[in-house]
């Protein structure tokens, strides 16, 4: 049997698992269920899938938008020995069809057994009928209590994770029984989890890593309170997660940094005495580029409500690695590394410079690598290179995936000793990691290495700019006519003049921040970047936006 399960079924028959559980249903009818009630009810769904004809090692696909039906199915399928794969979910905008066609492919390339089918998606029922899909309801699954999990192996998967963007060409990261352990068990050490004490805090998306293993999985194996909303809820009403911090006691919450960005705005239009956030201890940043000037907006706009700025803490992570790669130290709050702009593009050295040095480059400490974990930066020829030298990171350790799942067949992720390219670019200093950027967003003008997210922060500062919502597209990659665009969402699209003073002044920010100045500039009304499911900007999408060049 694996640890995983073990200490999933463990901690939801002991103590823990009858006092602490998971309050669903936020905003309008809250319901708190044990993770003893949960489990219970996950036993009854798995007796139903084994009785049903479902095998040990099946792929089951989910799509449900309910935690609280969502956290028994995905137990159920861990107790009736196979793997799960959250199924990106449609919204109102998205053309069925062409979902309809992605979602086929994906439970093709994964061979999924079955699809568990839950609210508010029964209505797609339909869709899967058409194209001879099997699937189950996941109110009508109530079978006998299975009477013990099925015994599996740690190197059978049990996360079939789809990584950002797969659509038209999935992949899914493999993560076995094993890779789930090792990282919950880092992440628990590293943020020195306290069951007894700690209440988690989110409205993440379940299909993505961060949202399904930091907060689903994660306090279902240990047994953490947990108060959880869906991603609509927060972005109906951002002030809704401070809110629930408040009345809840949360002590944990995680975020990218868009979503910082976007509520440190609106917590700055709500009284004094709204909220208390005294509590929190843990707000982690990651899943996206760290911003440090969207973190000191989020840490001054919490400090009303008595929110400790030390709470913040910079991540980095990935779904090859589980979930966590690095976590900051605790209660260290934002810390950032300073480096000359100059040697970091030509020399690649992070040369430690003073903050007020003309377009010094800031970038947040992520920490040491999680326990279980080893991070190296080597060159192009794998050579590994020395402190505060910028190479590939690339990691290494149990809660690394053996390989992916693609249309194409299995492809395996590790080199011969192990190591994991994690294809972002970035240094060590004194233990801790720094990533630069993506590889392959890198802009390279004149032996240059250009890092998007300073074109993308220096675009930002400028006002009418929406928060988070810049990007930066390489244009004529790997040629010798290679350039950059910067794109851009404001109110202010539509109208020809304010857009003109806009792109002028956003060009000029990026000039004095990395003395290129952009091809051209984009502005577009709200909502017309493209982003991922969970809400990471697309930087290879946006490069469409761009008129073409001449």
């Amino acid at each position: 049997m694996s640890r995983f399960v073990d200490t999933m079924v463990a901690t939801a028959v002991g103590a823990g698992g009858r006092e602490r559980g998971m309050t669903t249903g936020e905003p309008g009818e809250p319901v708190r269920r044990s993770w003893a009630e949960v489990h219970e009810r996950a036993t009854r769904v798995a007796g139903a899938l084994v009785a049903g004809g479902m095998t040990r090692g099946a792929s089951v696909a989910v799509l449900a938008g309910d935690p609280a039906a969502i956290a028994p199915a995905v137990q159920a399928v861990w107790l009736a020995g196979g793997s799960t794969t959250m199924l990106h979910q449609p919204t109102a905008r998205t053309d069925l069809a062409e979902w309809a066609e992605d979602t086929l492919r994906v439970l093709r390339m994964i061979d999924a057994e079955l699809v568990l089918l839950g609210t508010p998606f029964d209505a797609l029922s339909a869709v899967l009928d058409q194209h001879g899909v099997a699937y189950r309801r996941l109110d009508e699954l109530d079978g006998e209590p299975l009477a013990a999990p099925v015994e599996v192996d740690e190197d059978m998967p049990a996360l079939l994770q789809l990584t950002s963007g797969s659509t038209a060409d999935p992949k899914a990261v493999r993560i076995t029984h094993g890779n789930l352990w090792s990282n919950a068990e880092g992440m628990r050490v590293a943020a020195a989890l306290d069951p007894g004490s700690d209440v988690m805090v989110s409205w993440l998306p379940l299909f993505h890593d961060m949202g399904m293993v930091g907060f689903l999985t994660v306090p279902m194996l240990l047994g953490i309170e947990l108060v959880k909303v869906t991603p609509p809820d927060f972005l109906a009403r951002p002030t809704l997660w401070p809110d629930l911090i408040s009345r809840y006691g949360g002590t944990i919450t995680a975020a990218p940094n868009f979503a910082y960005a976007i509520v440190a705005r609106r917590m700055n239009g709500v009284d004094d005495g709204a909220f208390d956030l005294s509590a929190l201890r843990l707000a982690l940043n990651g899943a996206e580029p760290i911003d440090p000037v969207a973190v000191k907006a989020f840490t001054d706009a919490g400090a009303r409500f008595g929110m400790p700025a030390e709470c913040v803490l910079c991540a980095y992570g990935m779904a090859e690695t589980t979930l966590g790669v690095a976590f900051a130290p605790l209660f260290s709050g934002l810390a950032v590394d300073w480096v000359d702009p100059g040697e970091l593009e030509a020399g690649k050295r992070a040369v430690p410079v003073a903050p007020d040095t003309p377009n010094a480059r800031a970038f947040p400490l992520n920490g040491p690598p999680l326990p279980g974990l080893e991070v190296q930066v080597v060159d192009e020829s794998g050579a590994v290179r020395g402190e505060r030298e910028v190479g590939q990171l690339r990691v290494r350790g149990e809660a690394v995936t053996p390989g992916y799942l693609t249309v194409d067949g299995p492809l395996a992720t590790q080199d011969a000793d192990g190591w994991l390219d994690t294809g972002d670019e970035g240094y060590l200093v004194d233990g801790q990691v720094v990533v630069c950027g993506r590889r392959k967003d890198v802009i390279i003008m004149g032996g240059r290495n250009i890092y998007p997210t300073d074109i993308e922060r220096a675009a930002l500062s400028v006002p009418g700019v929406r928060a988070g919502n810049a990007i930066a597209v390489r244009l004529d990659a790997g040629t010798r006519r290679e350039r950059f665009a910067v794109v851009v969402e404001s109110k202010l699209a539509g109208e020809d003049d304010a857009v003109k003073a806009l792109s002028k002044e956003i060009s000029a920010r990026v000039v004095d921040a990395v003395g290129l100045r952009p091809f051209s500039v984009v502005v577009l009304k709200p909502g017309s970047l493209p982003k991922t499911p969970s809400g990471k900007l697309r930087r290879s999408s946006a490069a469409s936006l761009v008129p073409a060049a001449g």
